[in-house]
């Protein structure tokens, strides 16, 4: 009886599913997941539905999450979903119930190919400058390969990809870019996805 989950408006949860590519029941549960990684003391055993909606959990709390334990980009990820959601929060203030449903369901198996490829060209544009250029994928890479490359090997990678996808030959790989040669990689939809 303590154990009292938050219970969300009928019109947030139809926002949410109209949001989202979840049905009510998966909300529920993504939400019961949100509770569950901020531990215990962390989220209140009662809210309101406005402040379960806005609780903010520290950006560490994501680290239980399986699949973003040993993600190499789990702190990009995180700042990509921070700031898409309020501009007016920092990556540092957490991450709210919205912007954790909004990170899984683009992440779910039901979200678009194209939905998906915006979301990992956010994640790997560092410098948020709207193309990647060699210092982007050189940061990539270096998470990528977590040290088994020495910085001339990864600059040389790095050079070869922009040589052989940079269609306009400006030297960075612009979105269009970017997504013709995701759209080659097989095993992009099986690897960019979080189980909810």
């Amino acid at each position: 009886m303590g154990n009292k989950v938050a219970i969300f408006t009928e019109e947030q949860l139809e926002d949410y599913q109209d949001c989202t590519f979840f049905t009510r029941k998966e909300i529920l549960r993504i939400h019961k997941r949100f509770r569950e990684i901020g531990g215990p003391g962390v989220v209140p055993q009662t809210m309101t539905p406005h402040e379960a909606s806005n609780l903010r959990l520290p950006l560490s709390c994501l680290e239980k999450i399986h699949e973003l334990k040993e993600n190499p980009f789990r702190e990009r990820i995180s700042e990509v979903f921070t700031q898409c959601r309020d501009p007016g929060h920092s990556a540092d203030e957490g991450i709210c119930f919205e912007e954790f449903l909004e990170m899984m369901s683009v992440f779910s198996d039901q979200a678009p190919r194209d939905l998906k490829v915006h979301y990992a060209f956010k994640i790997y544009d560092f410098d948020n400058d709207g193309v990647l250029g060699l210092n982007d994928l050189e940061q990539t890479c270096t998470q990528l390969v977590r040290g088994g490359l020495s910085s001339e090997e990864i600059d040389m990678i790095c050079e070869k990809v922009i040589e052989e996808s940079d269609i306009d030959s400006d030297g960075a790989l612009s979105f269009l870019e970017f997504e013709h040669v995701v759209t080659r990689a097989a095993d992009f939809l099986s690897t960019f996805h979080l189980r909810i």
